[in-house]
This record gives structure tokens, C-alpha cells and sequence, in this order.
């Protein structure tokens, strides 16, 4: 399953060493769906780094997650929670009998004398008189929290009484009192969770208790609440630099918090109430529900707010503006160009739009504006392409053709590419006809300003699919808008505003209520009313132009932080308010201390103003408050009257004093503006109401100024009298003055002003004295924090299990402030403070030059070289690269290991060590660490090539920004990660119980997905934020569930591998949209659909490549198949799943059909549904493509020899039948050529299998019989080219290279007779000259001659006689002879059987034949006498009786063999002739000739058969034209018909005798050799020097085996691939080309079903052989004697 089991119980893994386990049931109450839902504890539980023993697993009870679970998610994850009956031990099961330990009278006894011990107390503290108490209070109040440790008497305590004894104990001036209070806290909040809130929340809630609590009491409620409260949620800021919160602010959070944490304990247990009452209480209860609701969502906004503000979040948030996330997908990679910062819409601007259809920018969502497209594009309107899509780029235009209900839908006719091609909805957008569109190149200078105005939000990126479009699967339409509720604020938005309307007070509150009764028809709106109201954008626009002037600085800050501000709020609101925009006056204070710095440089006289002037001058009339105060406390007698109205301005808008305070971080030449900022602060000091100023913000400019050296005296004392008097004052700010280190700082000007500074040292020690105060502080903002985080983390959850909406106030505002800097990375020296080197320091500043030409170069011996990183302070490397040059040879590093610890003398933590390969450029060397090291080194171990000194070429340090991001995403990952495994573990135990709830996982899978999906686009600010999120959602729910569905069971059989295969038996039945099988297969599509779409494989590396279409522009052939990059595990899952689901379907169509006539047209439709199959289930992915080839491929591997040869020879015959159909021409011809091109796809699979052995064995017999006669076509060709990888000897491709080489013989051979023609006639003519010559000689010498010439004419003559037969032997004469072409056949490539009938040209061919032949032998053995390069055996020519002929017959053309052809010919001279004569006079078997009569003697042939009793045979005779009707004219094909083999024959068994034999010699090979094994090439190298040398085989079967006695190193290798499935033969895991023997396997069944179909029965027994092999002079044997080895049949 998804988890492992401890102790019975199911833990889920969180991250690296670290997993969680249940632990203790808190709660329950009843869940939204009216189930009961349980509160469990799941305790973290962290490995050790020792290993993965019992003893190194620590439970950290500390660290712990609380998640809400249903019945049946603990029953799949929590054992130990359920009862013998299988049902949830309830929390009041397990408290039961302690709360029955108490016996009633004993009870009401202690209850009466904590009554009476409480009265006694206050009493005595009302009598208690000076400083020390008296001994009876502190018994008294030590006895009370005795009895306040009992839980029974927990409801006693809550009496109000006891509340107002901790106030007056809280507020006593003496310590033991304060200490004896605490004391009872924390009896009483040792119970549980909601006794212990509901104390500190009714403390924290009496009215003036800040009144009455000085700075030690509240530190001591302070230190009870964090130790007893928000110590709950421990969480770690380190490296994170908090803020400095003065304690009266702190206290109000806490304040905050425990109100929050109260409400939510309200909103369980009246969930819990809910449900177990009736239906008028039920009602009364929803609807308190539903104020807790609102209240509970109120509270956590203002405890946001103020969170915000305490942290100073709003400021730097306000500088930055507010940034919106372009809507993407958090499941699957971003691309890697794609500029974050950009949307993509922006990438290329438009040069036309349309007058009448919206753009896509002016839609909320990409759904909507799908159906928008959807619904408005007609047929004939133009569209521009909006993104990047395979061949399609954005920008091109086209038009719109039609659409359906394929992926893609849309097709369009490009103009750029001039032809159709199918893309998405949402990538169009509509220009329309003609008079449809606009230039607006001139227009784009007047948009500009409104883009960059309010309206200018990051648009939605469009390059993901989302889960709820109609281009996207699963095709789940999503649901229409309604137009009601698109008009009006979502609930979310209406909170969100009715916060700030309840933010008003008195008049203000009135006002906005009376705007809302006035467009709500005059309703009385009461809590409950405005909690549900309905309320119009218009309504919510002119509330948001009234709210602005009727809040206070702080909340009209949140106002314009807010969500709805953004989306409704008026664009120039800045110009209607009183004062400047708190946009514009937050950027002031840098002005003006900009301008503070120019004036510094002037002369006093040049300006008239004051420098107090010049400071606040920026802020219009919020500025002329610090004026006004300037004059008030100038004046003599200071009127009280006139202050006060100021600092109530200013704390309504505190930013002129912040100014104020932010100008004594000037130059110090500013010395008039110095002492006037001083004179003001001290004087406002003495005002109480001026303590509520935020003086913690700006006190840091005090610290400037008190730090720099600069400063002058005068200034350097009133600094420190005013410090002095305000941390006198209120000590909170010595305790802020302590965190940010005044304490060295006013030491430093005691030493520089020898100690003349006035109350400088009590200054000192009063900040040093609030030294824990500050540590307290710290870890009060550190559990304030982390616990709004876990109640941020526990809304997310309850968001996820109940998909209702989080309408929280600032939520989105607090999430976006804590992912903050998630994409923000720190480069190089921000990272580290120094770097140190091993030798030249003086050039360790070339690491950080970022100059590549430039280099560190070290000077020391071999492995001492190295460079040490000195980290900044919390700063995690993310990533570490060394930069190197291959050009520095020797000096280049090969070897690196880099070390970490706290100081320079504790570097023994090994973090990586890598090898540097000599063609890098950029080594790195860390990545993503997750533990801070103070001190980094990096060591270069080793050289190339053996250099001693090195040289490095830059250094690059990448870090993440210590921000609150890393903090948040592990906790926001945990908690994720826990719900969704938990969940997943409970689906998957469903699915295990019953397999028909797979059926139900897509809704399940497809409404989680959505609801992450939707939940980071309203929430998370960036894409690495969403991100880790979808990441994290992936693989806590999908990944788990993939692996559980297609894991197989007990039969074998996992529940998606069940499912496919119902899917692909019910495909038929599919096809009416009515039926039932329509739609289990519609939820089979969604759930596949689903699990491939939105799987997150990693982004591949850049490879330089074409891109190929994908969908339905794509081609679907096998050469495309190759993937870029490693499939994930969940790819890797469902491919296998599918891959099983195909196996064992054609492993059924297998074995039911492979006897069928119809086998193979069965079988290409089988395939062709199965490639339907997995492109409806799985899309154009090819590694399903691949999968349905790997699954054919082994239902193929588990045939048997004898079958699968019956299935090769059948593929082989259908495609013989098909180019022969081919031929045929018309619409037949058509039609055979496209199931010849159905039945290649489907034999491509033969590629690598053992099968393809035998079937390009009778592919090469049947192509033989048809090239030579019908002879070679264009055809022939292109099959091969498709198929080429199914014939692992390339017979058929050797057989059409020979035909080609043939035919350059036969031209070659015409060249030669014409050459030798002219010189025979070169030759006629010098003997004419010659004898011309002689009959001009001398008449004298003629008579005496005479005798001599008569007695030798007889010798000429004869001579004469022979040289001119010689000559027409050889003479060509052009036309006189029948045109005779010669194919010149290897027998290497063409079968044996068909060549072994030879010709006797001189016995059987007549003399006009005969002499062709002989010239062409004659020429081919002179090409032969050449000499060659290559000097091998010469060939020589042996005539058959293959071929085709042309013979004219009347008015006929009789196509025929070359038998029949020498058979009409013979019969030329005789009117009959008798079959036994032409058998014995041609020497052809009586198969062969009977063949070549059957055509003769047809209705179409031109001879008849007489059958007579004392001819054998019969007696042939030519047709009369009178006995039958037959065609007189035109072409007449007589050839004889194709024998098609049969693999049951004698032929079929010595293929398998000879694959047996070779299986058993590779055995024994590699038995010899034993473990080692051999190399492929090296076994494959013994084989076939063993077959050929023997001793085996032995002669006797090496004749039985026949032809099939023959072996190439192809058979061996085909051999050796069926023994590595068989796993007979391994690979080796470190070096897969070497082979050994595996275990011993049976090579050949011992019984085999019949392949004869008229046969009953199985086959006859097989004989077993077994051969004793001697090891002399066998090349492959051992050094042992006599062995027998595997046997064959």
C-alpha cells in the first residue's frame, strides 16, 4: 500500500527521515455531509541518521498534525482507534472511567471548599497590607492550585470569582503573589485544550486589563501564554530576522489569538451538538452555527491584520504593489522560456482585432471564454493563433473550418503554413469576417496608459490545460455560469467588505448601514441578515467609494491590500480622499531623507524654510501636524488641549511621525534637523496618549544614528536622554532597544567619548536588564506566528474536506506575505561573507569576477588545494557550480569533494564528491540543501592527467532568500501530504474491497485536483508556490493510487489492469450512447485521461530536434514512438498496466483464432481496436503506443514454435495475396492495397522477436515465386521499407538488390553483343578487301596452281563451315531473335527449393533459345576472368526452370511459366505428346510438371487432356477451336498459382529442430564458462564455430534436418533473445552485453496442441535426444570429460 505499518498502525512518510503516525482520537464531531468526523493526533516520528533500526526512532511529541478523518479513513489508517465491533472508540470512551474514579459525595466535598478556599482568598488579598504577603494567602493559594490540578473540578474554576482572584493575584505589586497566580494557570491549563483557551480567554478578555498590569505583570501573562498556550505549535524561524514587537502589541495578538482559537473550539463542539439533536434543535443550532461562522471569520481577519502589521508585511508589500499569479497549471512543468514575469498574451502584440467579439484577456477564466469561442465561431471567420502549438505559432491567422467532438476540435486553414491543422478552443481568438476587423496600430499609443494603470493585473497564461476545459480531459464540461449570481459578490467578497463596514464606529456605521438599506428596498439588516446578503457590484463599488474616508490609516491600509479592493475598488480613488493616497505617502519618508541629504550639501541660506519643514513637506496636510506640534511645544506653557487633537491625528495616520522619527537617520551634517526631531520626541514622551504611537517602527533610525561614528555630541546626548526617558517610560522599548543591540552600541560611545555621556550607563543597563524580556518576546512572535500558520493550515484542510469556500478576510493577503521571496534567489557575494583559498590569495578575487577568461590558479602539492566558503547567517545553498576550462589541460580539475561544518577547523561532514569530466565547462557541485553550513570548502583531490597545480575559472553560489517561504511550504507540504495519503490509503482500501468503486475514482480524483487547482489560483501568489503544492497533491494522492490500482492481487490481476479489460470487452456494446456499457466506458476514459493528462513528468533536457504533431495531426506509425526523456513512475505503472491489459487480450484472440482462415484480417482489426483503445483511454502518448506493441509482442513470445510458425506463415501469405490483389488496378486494387497497409502496421511488431526468424523464412519463399513471375514492382519495394526491421537476415532486401544487379547484367550483356556485332562486321569487311585484292593477282601463276587449289577446297570448305557455325554461335543479329532477358539469381538470398530443378538448355530449349543463352553464359564467364580487388572462388551459371515467358498463340498472348512455355514449344512439332515423355525428357518431379499443366489444360488453356489406359499420365494435345469457347484475343494468364507452405509440414519441424539444437549448444556454452559468463558477440562467434565443426550436430540429423540444417549468427541471436525470455540466459546488471546461464528450463514442451485442423487430438509423443559431446577439439567445451547437456527434439 501507500505507507508502512508500525505497530499495527499505517505511517505515512512526510519527507527524508521523516513520517507521521496516529496517536490519540482529540474530538468528533459530525462533518458537513452528516458523518461523523474524528480529530486525530498524528505524532512525527523522525529517523535517525545511524540507519533504519528501531533504536534510531525518536517520537517527537512536539511535533504533532491534527487532522479531521472520517469513518472510513480511520478504519484503512487507524487501527488501534477502533473497538472490537469495528467501530471509533469515541474521546468520552476513554475518560469515562477517570471521571468515574470520584465518587459524588467525596466531589461535592471538594467542590464546597474550593468555594470557600476562594472566598478565603480574596479576602485575605483585599486585608493583605504592605509589601509582603502573608503566609496564610500563599497557603491558601497554594492549596487551590492543588485542587485546580483535579479535571473533575475543572467546572468549579470557571466560576467568575476565580477570574477576578488571578486579576488582583496578576496585578499585585509582589512577586510571590504574581508567581503563586501563575501557578494556578497552569494547573488549570493542564487539562485539555478547551479548558485551558477558555481560561487564558477569559484573563485576556476583562475589561482594562492592560490598565491594571504594569510591565511585569503582563510579562508573566505573557510567559504563561507562551509557555502554556502557543507552545502547542512549535515552529523554527531560524535565519528568518523577525521584527521587534513592542509587548502591548504582542499582548493584543495573543489577546486576538485565543479569541480565534475559542471561536473554532465553539465551531467543533456545536458540530458535534448538531448532530445528535433533533430537527427543531438542529435548525436553531445551524443557524448559531452560522453567527460563530461569521464572528469565527471576523476575529481571524483582525487577528491577520494585526499579525500583518506587527510583522511590517504591509510596508514592503505596499512599495512592491501587488503582484497576481498568471493562472496556470500547478500539476504539470512550466516551460522553460516562458518568462514569469510576463504573461504569455504580451509576448507578441496584435496588429488587428475584432470590432465585434471579446478578447480573451476580458474573461475570468479560461472555461469561459472556451464556451464563448465555442459558441460564437462560425464557419468562414478568420482567427489568430493566441499561443505556440506544435507546427502553429501565436500570431498566425487562418480560417475556420468546422469542429467536432475529437482532440482537437478545431480545425483551421492556416496561412502559414497553407493547410489545415487541429488546435484548441482556447487558443483562438475570434477576428471574424471582413468587415469584422480593425487595424489598431494606431490605437496602441492611447491603450498603453490604461494597461499600465489599475487595471494592469498579470493576465492568465494560457499554455496549460486546465482540468474543467473543454479541450482538456477529462471531458468534463463545466457548469454555466449563472447570470444572477455573476452579477453579485461571492460570500468570500461580501465578508471580506463587511469586515471594514464593521471596522466603523457610531456615525460611520450608521451611514454605510443606511447606503445599504437604500439599495436593499429598506430591509432591517440585523448580524444575521448581513451575514447571507446578496449584494450587486454596484452596490459593492459605491460602499467602496464610501468606506476610504471613514476608516482610520491602518484599516484603509487593509482596504487596499484586500482582494475585493482590487477587483471593485475605483481606479481613482487617490484623488477622493482627504489626505495623499498611503500609496504615495509610504514612499515619501525616502524623499524626504533624500532631499534631508541634498539640503545638507546647500547652504542654510539658500532655502528659507526649516529643516523640520523641508522633512514633512511632501505630506500635504498630514505633514503640517508635526509643524503644529513643533509650535505647540515651542510655546510657552504647553496646552494639553492643543496636543492631544494632533496625536489622535497622528495615530489615525502615523506616518508624518514615522517621517519624523526616520529623519534622524540623516547625514549627520543635518545637525539643526537632528536636534529639532529630538526636541519634538522628547516632549511627546510625557504624553501617555503618544506611547501609542508606533515608536518599535522607526527604531531603527534611532539606532543609526546612535551607531555611526559621526554623530555629533550634542546630538549623540539628547539621542540618549530621549532613549533613556521612553525606556523609562515603557520598558517594552528597552526591550526593543535590547533586540536590536543598543546595548553594544552605547558602549562603543561611552569608549569613544571616554564616559562623558549623561545617563548613558543607565541607559546600558536598563537594556540589559531586559535581556529575557527579549528572549520572551522572540518566542512570543515566533508562537504567535507559527500558530496562525498550523490555524491557516487547519482552514486549508477543512477547505479540502468540505469544498466550501474559505471566507476569511485577508487570506489570500496572509498567504501570499508568508510564500513571499519562494522565487526570489540570492547570487553570489549576498551569500557568503568571504572566501578564502589555499595559495595566491591575491588572486581569489578571479572566483567571483565573473569573467570566464580569468582563473584562481593554486601553487602547492597534489590534494592540497582548496577554496573555503564563509556563509552569510541562515542561508541555505540551493545551488554550488564550479566553473573549469578544458583548455587547462593538466591544470584542469578531475576530481572534487566538498566538506561542511561550523568553523574552519570542524570541516568533517562529507556533502558531495564528484568527478569532473574533461569536456565540462560548469561543475556543480551542491544542490537544494536543507541544513545551514557556517563554513563550506572545496576540495580538488586530483588533476587531469596527473597536474599537480589547478586552476579554477569562476565560482557561483545560488541561495534562497531567508524568507518565510521555505518555513511555510514544509509545513503547507506536510499537512498535504498527510490528508492526501490518508485519503488515498482509504480509496485504495475501497477499491481493494470491491473493484467497481474504480469506477468512482475519477469524480474523486478529478474534484480534489480541481479543488487544489482553484485553491492556488485564488491564493498562492507565484508559480513555485503552486508548484510545490501540485507536486506535493500528486504525489500524496496519485502516485500512492496508481501504484495501489495497477499493482496485481493474489490471481494476478491489479484493479485497473481489470478495469482496461472490461473496457475493451464492452467496446462494441459502447458504441449506443444509451447503453449502460457507454457509460462504464465514459468513466474508464475520464479516470485514464485524468491520470495521464495531468501528470507531472519532469521538464526533459533541450534537444535539437523537429517537432512532430501530436493528436490528430499526427501520423501513426512506429518510427515516432520515441520519448523524450524517462517516464515517471505513475507512466511507468499505467504503461505496464496496459500493457498486461493487451497481453492477455491478443493472448485470447491468440489462442481462440489462430486456426481461422480468416485469421490474419481478424487479427489487423483486433490490432486496429486496441490502437482506438488506447488513443481513447490514453491520447496520442506514445508510451501507451509502445505499450500495445510490448503487450502484442509478448502475447507473441508465449506461442509455441509450431504456432507461432502457423501464425508467420499466414501474415507472410496475407501480404503475398494483397500485392498480388494490388495488381489488379480499380477500386479492388484500392482496396487491397489499404489492408496491405493494415496488415505492415500490424506486423512491425514482429521487429526483435523470435516470430521474425520464421516469417521472413516463408516471406522469402513466397516473394521469390512472385518476382519471378510477376516480376519486380514499385511495390515490392515499399513494403520492404516499411517492414525492414521484421527480416533479421535482410533476405527480401538482398533478393531485390540481386534482381537490380540482374538487370545491370542484362544491360551490360546488350552492350557486349553490340560491340561484338560491329566487330564481326569490321571483320566481314577486310575480308571482302582482301578478297578483292587477290582476284586482281597475276594470271600467269593461275593454271599452274589450279590442281593445288581443287585438292584443298574440301579442307576450306569444311574449315569455312565450322568458323561460321563458331560465328553464329556468337553473332548477334538484332531483332532476329526472340527478346530473351536472363535473371542472374544468388543463392546466398534466394530459397534453395526453388532453384534445385536445373535446366538443360541443350535437351530442352530449342536452337533460336539456346543460342542466346550460350552467348550470355559466354559473356558472363569473361566479367567473371576479370581480375577484382576481391579475389574469391569464380562464379558460374546453373540454368533453371524458373522464370515467365510470352508466347503468341492465334491471336492470343499466353502468359506462362518457363515449363509451360518449353511445353507449347515442344508441341509445335508434335500434335501430342504423352506426360510420361515430357517427364522423363525434362527430369522435373511430377508435382512440379502436373502444376504447370493444370493452367494449360483450364477452360482458358490451350491444350486438352486425354487420359488413356496404357499412358500413365495421359496424352497432351492442342485444342481444337471448334470443341470449346474460349477468348480469341487479348492477354491470357496461364502462370500457375501460388503454393503456400504449411508449418505443420516437414520443412516447419526442421526450423524447430534446428532453433532446439541451438538453444541446447547455447546452454552448454555457457555452462562451461559458469558465472563469468561471455560476451554476446563471443557466444554468438562459439555457436557457429561449434555447428560448423562439430562433433554436433551428428551427420544423421543434420540430414534430417534438411535446409533448415543451415545457421547465421542472426538464428543465434533469436535464439539467444527467446532464452533471455525464458530467463534460461541472463544479463549482467553492470555490463548487460556479457551472458550467463540463468537456471535450467525445459526448452521444448513436452506436449503441443495440434496444428493440423482435421486432426483430433494432441501431436504424436515427442522423441527426446540426449548428444554426448566429447570437449577434444570442440571449441567451446570445458577442460571436464563427457558431458550431456539440454535436450531437442
Amino acid at each position: 500500500m501507500v505507507g508502512e505499518l508500525r505497530y499495527r498502525e499505517f505511517r505515512v512518510p512526510l519527507g527524508p527521515g521523516l513520517h507521521a503516525y496516529p496517536d490519540e482520537l482529540i474530538r468528533q464531531r459530525v462533518g458537513h455531509d452528516g458523518h461523523p468526523e474524528y480529530q486525530i493526533r498524528w505524532l512525527i516520528l523522525r529517523r535517525g541518521e545511524d540507519g533504519e533500526g528501531g533504536s534510531s526512532q525518536v517520537d517527537c511529541k512536539a511535533e504533532h498534525i491534527l487532522l479531521w478523518m472520517s469513518n472510513d479513513e480511520i478504519y484503512a489508517n487507524c487501527h488501534k482507534m477502533l473497538g472490537e465491533d469495528g467501530q471509533v472508540i469515541g474521546p468520552s470512551q476513554e475518560t469515562a472511567g477517570e471521571a468515574g474514579a470520584l465518587d459524588k459525595s467525596v466531589l461535592g466535598e471538594m467542590e464546597t471548599d474550593v468555594k470557600s478556599l476562594i472566598q478565603r482568598a480574596l479576602r485575605q488579598l483585599e486585608e493583605c497590607v504592605g509589601t509582603i504577603p502573608p503566609a496564610p494567602l500563599l497557603h491558601t493559594v497554594h492549596v487551590l492550585s492543588a485542587y485546580a490540578s483535579i479535571e473533575p473540578l475543572t467546572e468549579v474554576f470557571k466560576d467568575p470569582r476565580v477570574l477576578d482572584l488571578l486579576m488582583h493575584m496578576l496585578s499585585s505589586p509582589d512577586y510571590q503573589i504574581r508567581w503563586s497566580a501563575g501557578r494556578m494557570i497552569q494547573a488549570l491549563a493542564s487539562h485539555d485544550a478547551g479548558t485551558r483557551t477558555q481560561i487564558l480567554l477569559s484573563l485576556s478578555q476583562q475589561e482594562a486589563i492592560e490598565k491594571h498590569l504594569d510591565f511585569d505583570s503582563r510579562c508573566a501573562l505573557l510567559a504563561l501564554f507562551a509557555q502554556a498556550t502557543l507552545s502547542e505549535h512549535p515552529m523554527s524561524f531560524e535565519g528568518i530576522q523577525l521584527p521587534q514587537v513592542p509587548g502591548r502589541l504582542l499582548f493584543s495578538l495573543v489577546k486576538r489569538y485565543l479569541h480565534v482559537t475559542s471561536l473554532l473550539d465553539q465551531l467543533n463542539d456545536s458540530a458535534a451538538e448538531l448532530g445528535a439533536q433533533n430537527s427543531s434543535a438542529a435548525e436553531e443550532l445551524s443557524e448559531e452555527r452560522g453567527r460563530l461562522e461569521l464572528e469565527f471569520s471576523m476575529a481571524m481577519g483582525t487577528l491577520i491584520s494585526e499579525l500583518v502589521q506587527a510583522m511590517r508585511w504591509d510596508w514592503a508589500s505596499s512599495r512592491q504593489g501587488p503582484s497576481a499569479r498568471a493562472s496556470c497549471s500547478i500539476f504539470q512543468p512550466q516551460p522553460a522560456d516562458a518568462d514569469p514575469g510576463l504573461p504569455p498574451t504580451q509576448a507578441q502584440p496584435s496588429l488587428r482585432r475584432s470590432r465585434r467579439f471579446r478578447p480573451r484577456p476580458e474573461f475570468a477564466s479560461g472555461n469561459t471564454y472556451a464556451l464563448y469561442v465555442r459558441d460564437t465561431l462560425q464557419p468562414g471567420m478568420r482567427v489568430r493563433m493566441l499561443d505556440d502549438y506544435e507546427e502553429i505559432s501565436a500570431g498566425d491567422e487562418g480560417e475556420f473550418r468546422q469542429s467536432n467532438n475529437g482532440v482537437p476540435p478545431v480545425q483551421v486553414l492556416w496561412e502559414s503554413t497553407g493547410r489545415t491543422y487541429w488546435v484548441h478552443w482556447h487558443m483562438l481568438e475570434i477576428l471574424g469576417f471582413a468587415e469584422d476587423i480593425e487595424d489598431v496600430v494606431e490605437a496602441d499609443g492611447y491603450q498603453e496608459p490604461v494597461v499600465s494603470g489599475a487595471q494592469a493585473i498579470a493576465l492568465p497564461s494560457w499554455r496549460w490545460k486546465p482540468m474543467t476545459e473543454l479541450y482538456a480531459v477529462p471531458y468534463v464540461l463545466p457548469e454555466d455560469e449563472d447570470a444572477e449570481e455573476s452579477e453579485h459578490l461571492t460570500q468570500a467578497e461580501w465578508w471580506e467588505l463587511l469586515f471594514f463596514i464593521k471596522k466603523l464606529d457610531g456615525p460611520d456605521h450608521q451611514e454605510v448601514l443606511q447606503i445599504l438599506q437604500e439599495n436593499l428596498d429598506g430591509e432591517i439588516l440585523d448580524d444575521e441578515i448581513l451575514a447571507e446578503l446578496a449584494v450587486p457590484m454596484e452596490l459593492a463599488q459605491d460602499l467602496l467609494l464610501a468606506l476610504p474616508q471613514r476608516l482610520d490609516d491602518s484599516s484603509l491600509r487593509d482596504l487596499l491590500n484586500c482582494r475585493v479592493y482590487r477587483k471593485y475598488g475605483p481606479e481613482a480613488l487617490a484623488g477622493q480622499l482627504a489626505y495623499p493616497s498611503l500609496l504615495e505617502a509610504q514612499a515619501k519618508p525616502q524623499e524626504s531623507a533624500h532631499a534631508s541629504r541634498v539640503e545638507a550639501k546647500e547652504p542654510l541660506t539658500q532655502c528659507p524654510n526649516t529643516p523640520l519643514q523641508r522633512l514633512v513637506e511632501g505630506y500635504g496636510p498630514a505633514g503640517k501636524i508635526v509643524l503644529d506640534l513643533e509650535q505647540a511645544f515651542s510655546s510657552e506653557g504647553t496646552q494639553e488641549s492643543e496636543v492631544k487633537p494632533l496625536l489622535l491625528l497622528l495615530r489615525r495616520q502615523p506616518q508624518p511621525f514615522l517621517a519624523l522619527m526616520r529623519g534622524l537617520d540623516t547625514p549627520v551634517a543635518n545637525k539643526a534637523l537632528h536636534l529639532a526631531v529630538l526636541r519634538i520626541l522628547m516632549r511627546l514622551v510625557d504624553f501617555p496618549e503618544a506611547l501609542l504611537l508606533p515608536w518599535h517602527e522607526a527604531m531603527d533610525a534611532c539606532m543609526a544614528c546612535l551607531r555611526c561614528s559621526d554623530t555629533d555630541r550634542e546630538v549623540l546626548q539628547e539621542l540618549i536622554f530621549f532613549l533613556h526617558r521612553l525606556a523609562s517610560v515603557s520598558r517594552d522599548y528597552a526591550v526593543v532597544l535590547n533586540q536590536l543591540g543598543a546595548r553594544d552600541a552605547i558602549s562603543k560611545a561611552l569608549e569613544k567619548h571616554l564616559g562623558k555621556l549623561e545617563l548613558a550607563q543607565e541607559l546600558r543597563d536598563m537594556v540589559f536588564k531586559c535581556e529575557k524580556h527579549a528572549h520572551l518576546y522572540r518566542k512570543l512572535t515566533t508562537n504567535i506566528l507559527g500558530g496562525c500558520i498550523q490555524m491557516v493550515l487547519g482552514q486549508i484542510e477543512d477547505h479540502r474536506r468540505t469544498h466550501r469556500p474559505i471566507n476569511i478576510p485577508f487570506f489570500d493577503v496572509f498567504l501570499r506575505y508568508l510564500c513571499q521571496g519562494s522565487s526570489v534567489e540570492v547570487k553570489e557575494d549576498k551569500c557568503w561573507e568571504k572566501v578564502e583559498v589555499s595559495s595566491n590569495p591575491h588572486r581569489a578575487s578571479k572566483l567571483t569576477d565573473r569573467n570566464p577568461k580569468t582563473y584562481w590558479e593554486s601553487n602547492g602539492g597534489t590534494g592540497s588545494h582548496y577554496i573555503t566558503l564563509h556563509m552569510r547567517q541562515g542561508v541555505h545553498i540551493r545551488q554550488l557550480t564550479l566553473l573549469v576550462a578544458g583548455e587547462d589541460s593538466s591544470y584542469m580539475p578531475a576530481r572534487v569533494v566538498v566538506f561542511g561544518g561550523d568553523s574552519t577547523g570542524s570541516l568533517n561532514t562529507e556533502l558531495n564528491s564528484v568527478n569532473v569530466m574533461p569536456s565540462a565547462s560548469r561543475v556543480t557541485l551542491l544542490e537544494n540543501l536543507n541544513h545551514f553550513w557556517p563554513v563550506v570548502q572545496i576540495r580538488i583531490k586530483r588533476c587531469q592527467q596527473g597536474g599537480i597545480d589547478t586552476r579554477i575559472r569562476g565560482l557561483e553560489v545560488l541561495g534562497p532568500k531567508p524568507t518565510f517561504w521555505p518555513v511555510f511550504r514544509e509545513q503547507l507540504c506536510r499537512h498535504t501530504r498527510l490528508f492526501y495519503m490518508v485519503r488515498a490509503q482509504a480509496w485504495s482500501q475501497d477499491i481493494a474491497e470491491d473493484r467497481r468503486s474504480l469506477l468512482h475514482l475519477s469524480s474523486r480524483l478529478n474534484g480534489a485536483l480541481r479543488q487544489e487547482q482553484n485553491f492556488a489560483d485564488r491564493f498562492l501568489p507565484d508559480n513555485e508556490a503552486a508548484q510545490a503544492l501540485g507536486k506535493t497533491c500528486w504525489e500524496a494522492l496519485v502516485s500512492p493510487l496508481v501504484q495501489n490500482i495497477t499493482s496485481p492481487d493474489e490471481d494476478g490481476v491489479s484493479p485497473l489492469g481489470w478495469l482496461l479489460d472490461q473496457y475493451l470487452e464492452c467496446r462494441e456494446a459502447a458504441h449506443n450512447p444509451q447503453s449502460r456499457a457507454a457509460a462504464f466506458s465514459s468513466r474508464v476514459r475520464r479516470l485514464t485521461h485524468l491520470l495521464v493528462h495531468v501528470e507531472p513528468c519532469e521538464a526533459p533536457p533541450a534537444v535539437v530536434t523537429t517537432l512532430r504533431p501530436k493528436g490528430r495531426n499526427r501520423s501513426h506509425d512506429w518510427s515516432s514512438l520515441a520519448t523524450r526523456g524517462l517516464p515517471s513512475s505513475i507512466m511507468r505503472n499505467l504503461t505496464r498496466c496496459w500493457r498486461a491489459a493487451v497481453e492477455e487480450q491478443v493472448n485470447s484472440f491468440l489462442t481462440s483464432h489462430w486456426r481461422d482462415d480468416d485469421f490474419v484480417p481478424r487479427y489487423c482489426e483486433h490490432f486496429n481496436n486496441l490502437q482506438k483503445s488506447s488513443s481513447e483511454l490514453f491520447g496520442p502518448r506514445a508510451a501507451f503506443l509502445l505499450a500495445l506493441q510490448n503487450g502484442c509482442a509478448g502475447a507473441l513470445l508465449k506461442l509455441p514454435f509450431l504456432r507461432a510458425a502457423h501464425v508467420s506463415e499466414q501474415f507472410a501469405q496475407h501480404i503475398d495475396q494483397r500485392i498480388q490483389g494490388s495488381r489488379i488496378g480499380g477500386a479492388r486494387g484500392m482496396e487491397m492495397l489499404a489492408q496491405l497497409q493494415r496488415c505492415l502496421e500490424t506486423v512491425l511488431i514482429f521487429s526483435g522477436l523470435e516470430i521474425a526468424t520464421t516469417f521472413e523464412h516463408y516471406y522469402q519463399h513466397y516473394m521469390a515465386d512472385r518476382l519471378l513471375s510477376l516480376g519486380s514492382s514499385w511495390l515490392e519495394g515499399a513494403v520492404l521499407e516499411q517492414i525492414g526491421p521484421c527480416f533479421p537476415n535482410r533476405l527480401p532486401q538482398q533478393m531485390l538488390q540481386s534482381l537490380s544487379t540482374s538487370e545491370e547484367l542484362q544491360r551490360q550483356f546488350h552492350v557486349y553483343q553490340l560491340q561484338r556485332l560491329d566487330q564481326e562486321l569490321l571483320k566481314l569487311e577486310d575480308t571482302e578487301k582482301k578478297t578483292q585484292v587477290g582476284h586482281e593477282a597475276s594470271g600467269k601463276e593461275h593454271e599452274r596452281e589450279n590442281e593445288e587449289e581443287a585438292e584443298g577446297a574440301g579442307a576450306a570448305a569444311a574449315a569455312e563451315v565450322t568458323e561460321e557455325e563458331e560465328e553464329n554461335e556468337d553473332l548477334y543479329y538484332e531483332g532476329a531473335m526472340p527478346e530473351v532477358s536472363v535473371l542472374v539469381l544468388s543463392a546466398r538470398c534466394w530459397p534453395i527449393a526453388s532453384i534445385c530443378h536445373t535446366l538443360n538448355p541443350k535437351t530442352c530449349l530449342p536452337y533460336y533459345l539456346r543460342g542466346t543463352l550460350n552467348r550470355y553464359s559466354n559473356f558472363y564467364n569473361k566479367s567473371q576472368s576479370y581480375p577484382t580487388l576481391e579475389q574469391g572462388p569464380q562464379r558460374r551459371l546453373q540454368w533453371t526452370w524458373l522464370g515467365r515467358a510470352e508466347l503468341q498463340f492465334g491471336d492470343q498472348t499466353l502468359h506462362v511459366s518457363t515449363v509451360q512455355m518449353w511445353l507449347l514449344l515442344y508441341l509445335n512439332d508434335l500434335k501430342a505428346v504423352s506426360v510420361e515423355s515430357l517427364l522423363v525428357l525434362s527430369g522435373l518431379s511430377p508435382d512440379m510438371l502436373n502444376q504447370a499443366i493444370g493452367p494449360l489444360t483450364s477452360s482458358r488453356g490451350p491444350l486438352d487432356l486425354h487420359e488413356q489406359k496404357d499412358v500413365p499420365g495421359g496424352v497432351l494435345k492442342i485444342r481444337d477451336d471448334s470443341e470449346e469457347l474460349r477468348p480469341r484475343r487479348g492477354n491470357v494468364w496461364l502462370i500457375p498459382p501460388q503454393i503456400y507452405l504449411k508449418a505443420e509440414d516437414e520443412e516447419g519441424r526442421n526450423l524447430e529442430k534446428r532453433r532446439n539444437l541451438l538453444n541446447c549448444l547455447i546452454v552448454r556454452i555457457l555452462k562451461a564458462h559458469g558465472d563469468e559468463g561471455l560476451h554476446i558477440d563471443q557466444l554468438v562467434c562459439l555457436v557457429l564455430e561449434a555447428w560448423q565443426k562439430g562433433p554436433c550436430p551428428p551427420r544423421g540429423l543434420v540430414s534430417s534436418l534438411g535446409r533448415g540444417s543451415a545457421c547465421s549468427s542472426t538464428d543465434v541471436l533469436s535464439c539467444i533473445l527467446h532464452l533471455l525470455g525464458k530467463g534460461t540466459v541472463r544479463r549482467h546488471d553492470d555490463r548487460p552485453q556479457m551472458l550467463s546461464y540463468a537456471v535450467p528450463v525445459t526448452v521444448m514442451e513436452p506436449h503441443t496442441e495440434s496444428l493440423n485442423p482435421g486432426s483430433s487430438g494432441p501431436n504424436p509423443p515427442l522423441t527426446f535426444h540426449t548428444l554426448q559431446i566429447r570437449s577434444r577439439g570442440v571449441p567451446y567445451a570445458s577442460c571436464t570429460g563427457t558431458q550431456s547437456f539440454s535436450t531437442f527434439r
